[in-house]
């Protein structure tokens, strides 16, 4: 018999009990469907945990001051200014896996147009800071070092804070607000960011030359940072090695003896994002693992149906082998009823589940991604259940006496 005469036997017997056959694959669908579903949805939100730290910024490290303490109380990082203009130099030109360093300045104020007014963050930085962050202008210009030699009033606008100001979809270029009282120039509009992954709006903030904050908004402090240090490491291989260089750099600066606890610290956000993609991989694995007990659930479902089949058809078997069918063609024909149920199945497993993710994408605002080798994998999965589950009852078939086989009532 040919392969193509095996097929349309197998389709024929499967056709008989349209029902029994749809019943009996849909183990195998709902295995593969859940299987698909789960590995695209899983891989979607890794992405978007990407994106949501890629927005922070390119592997990055955030040096923060250290805490203050007074009768006991605690003020946590940041409280304590021990971090010096000294140091960010040192952090620039002494650290061979350090691209970028840049400070931030930051405190809330009101933002004042002509016709509004919105409080926001006011932060002061240097150009550098925009490069470390990968966060273009969109429109106009960015600040100069003419602008940080010089303290220009000259100020960059986040997009949330241009919506509130002047309207959604206006061009503040070359419109004077006031911060303080202040007059400063708008001169750039940043790119739309959006939010962080704990929920802060980066677009709604304003960003002014970090030597301007220091004369007209801070005043102050000397030679500490008010603020903390952004660290864009060379590469993301790097980061780690830089996170260990700006830590030895700063303790030996800060004459810290090896049994002192740092008074600074290095926050790696890079390790942060890598920590909430495993944790997204396991849960994607964990459930793509009872997906894919369905599917063994399913092939059992086969094989009962299989042996059924065996039992009922066993008259035809005799006639088959007693007409010249060979043992060889009875086992092909009910493996391949097996394999072409589980491969049904699988495929229509395959397309249920990718309309089951596009949906949950769709809701919950992921990306959908769908790797070939996925849908590939489970087919061949489905199938490879089809054949071992399928493989006893053929054999069963194939080892029937035809004498006593044509005698079965």
């Amino acid at each position: 018999m040919t392969p193509w005469a095996v097929l349309r036997l197998a389709f024929l017997a499967l056709g008989r009990n349209t029902m029994r056959s749809f019943l009996t694959a849909l183990g195998i669908i709902i295995g593969v469907g859940a299987f698909i579903a789960m590995v695209v949805i899983g891989e979607g939100a890794k992405a978007r945990v990407e994106e949501a730290f890629s927005s922070m910024g390119t592997n990055l490290l955030i040096v923060l001051p250290g805490s203050s303490s007074q009768r006991g109380v605690f003020g946590g990082f940041g409280s304590l200014p021990t971090l010096t203009w000294d140091d960010l130099k040192a952090i620039q030109t002494e650290v061979p896996s350090v691209r970028h360093a840049a400070p931030q300045l930051r405190s809330t104020a009101s933002v004042v147009s002509e016709e509004q007014n919105w409080t926001t963050s006011v932060t002061g930085v240097t150009p550098e800071y925009f490069e470390i962050r990968n966060w273009p202008v969109t429109s106009g210009v960015s600040f100069t070092l003419s602008d940080i030699d010089a303290a220009t009033k000259v100020v960059l606008l986040g997009r949330t804070v241009v919506d509130r100001l002047y309207g959604p979809g206006a061009d503040p270029i070359g419109q004077t607000l006031r911060i303080k009282g202040m007059p400063f120039q708008v001169i750039g509009v940043m790119a739309k960011k959006g939010q962080s992954p704990m929920g802060q709006d980066y677009d709604d903030a304003v960003f002014i030359p970090v030597s301007t904050y220091r004369s007209k908004i801070q005043g102050g402090l000397s030679n500490f940072i008010a603020g903390s240090i952004f660290v864009g490491a060379s590469s993301p291989e790097t980061t780690a090695r830089a996170e260990r260089e700006v830590r030895s750099l700063l303790r030996d600066r800060h004459h810290l003896a090896p049994d002192v606890d740092d008074d600074f610290q290095v926050r790696n956000l890079t390790e942060i994002a890598t920590a909430q993609q495993e944790g997204t991989r396991t849960l994607t694995t964990l459930l793509a693992s009872i997906a894919a007990v369905s599917l063994i659930v399913g092939g059992i479902g086969i094989m009962n149906i299989m042996l059924v089949s065996v039992t009922e058809r066993t008259r035809e078997i005799g006639v088959r082998m007693a007409v010249g069918a060979k043992p060889r063609h009875i086992l092909a024909q009910f493996l391949t009823e097996a394999l072409s149920l589980s491969v049904m199945g699988g495929i229509t497993g395959a397309v249920l589940g990718l309309l089951v993710a596009s949906r949950l994408a769709a809701r919950f605002g992921w990306p959908m991604l769908v790797r070939p080798g996925v849908v590939v994998l489970a087919l061949v999965f489905s199938g490879l259940v089809g054949v071992v589950f399928g493989l006893y009852p053929a054999q069963r078939a194939s080892r029937l006496d035809p004498i006593e086989a044509l005698r079965y009532e």
